[in-house]
């Protein structure tokens, strides 16, 4: 709906309304709907992922997967695979897929697949939640969970679901509203430290999260709501680095962990292994990834979780015609390929099987 500027007051900038569908509505569509198999996947994955937090499962939660997700035929290519993997390696690892559909930006750039699901921009936000809720009913009738990055607050209405894992990022992580949103999220949720690493403002997320809040957002029907939440008990930080430096050493984590004993919560944390902790360079996540398993190995087990930028294959690539571009690469942050990946997690598994073994 086209907007007359000519005599307005509100709305000078604004080009068109578009309406988007509800979620009730876009549930309804023919393949939409939460079968029983794709809800078990997602109970089941919260629930473990619960247990390691809570200390009752000592696997570790392993979110891997591209930086955000672009393509179909990419995301189903990669899914299987992990599927795989995880069907032969899930007594020591709790396998979630990385599914990143909303991508913050510093300043400019493709703000992922649901606000630009074609990379024309042109904002098909309705296409573009259709295909994200059809790529995580896939992975959960695979019964492969899923973690996603939550932006916008009126989003887990609709694909929220169908996710195990929600992370807030480092440049929201300081936002009361995603604070309050979290609160009221069914899943556990991590809080990225700042993008300076600053790790105390997730510590304060935490700890806000946990309490019952309020936001603003809609219901089902797509309605605006004010929203009262109850507390969210699964929440934790997330390590990954920052402008200051890495954050994954043994040095850094101890402090953390001290940090969240003093304000009163439990030292389980995630390390992220991309990021400020890699210092952006891609072919470094190996070294995190392999530092973070020694610290386990050596009995640090308030670290629960590792997060691994991985791809079908490696680098990333510019933002461009669809058409043209590389098949399985990035065009947001940078990521390993796919061999690697499969490298590093069998090299894990090998040292930490004994161990959790044991522990059984």
């Amino acid at each position: 709906m086209a907007i007359e500027k000519s005599r307005r007051i509100v709305d000078r900038n604004i080009v068109e309304y578009t309406h988007m569908v509800s979620p009730a509505e876009l549930k309804s569509e023919p393949g939409m709907a939460l079968t029983e198999k794709a809800q078990n996947t997602v109970k089941r994955g919260r629930k473990e992922i619960r247990d390691i937090l809570r200390g009752k499962d000592n696997r570790v939660i392993l979110i891997a997967g591209p930086c955000s997700t672009r393509d179909p035929k990419e995301h189903r290519d990669y899914a299987t695979r992990l599927d795989s993997l995880s069907k032969e390696l899930d007594d020591v690892f709790v396998f979630v897929q990385r599914v990143y559909f909303e991508k913050p930006r510093t300043t400019v750039g493709w703000k992922g697949l649901i606000t630009d699901p074609y990379l024309d921009g042109k904002g098909n936000i309705n296409d573009g939640l259709r295909i994200a809720r059809q790529l995580l009913l896939h992975n959960a009738k695979l019964g492969l969970p899923s973690a996603t990055e939550f932006l916008e607050s009126f989003i887990p209405q609709y694909i929220g679901d169908l996710v195990s894992w929600a992370g807030i990022g480092a440049r929201t992580v300081q936002s009361p509203s995603h604070r309050q949103m979290a609160s009221g999220l069914s899943m556990p949720v991590g809080f990225k430290n700042s993008t300076e690493g600053n790790v105390q403002v997730a510590i304060d997320a935490v700890v806000a999260a946990g309490q019952p809040q309020w936001f603003i957002g809609i219901d089902e029907e797509g309605r605006a709501s004010s929203l009262p939440t109850q507390g969210n008990k699964y929440t934790h930080i997330v390590l990954r680095g920052g402008a200051s430096g890495p954050n994954y050493d043994s040095e850094s984590v101890k402090k953390a962990q001290k940090m969240l004993r003093e304000r009163g919560l439990s030292d389980r944390l995630v390390i992220d292994c991309s990021h400020g902790n890699s210092n952006k360079d891609y072919k470094r996540q190996s070294i995190v990834f392999m530092d973070a398993i020694r610290q386990i190995a050596d009995g640090n087990t308030g670290i629960v979780g590792l997060m691994l930028e991985s791809n079908i294959n490696e680098g990333r690539q510019d933002e461009g015609n669809p058409k043209r571009l590389k098949y399985g690469v990035s065009i947001t942050d940078a990521c390993i390929g796919w061999e690697q990946t499969e490298e590093l997690i069998r090299g894990a598994y090998k040292e930490l099987a004994p161990l959790i073994r044991n522990q059984k």
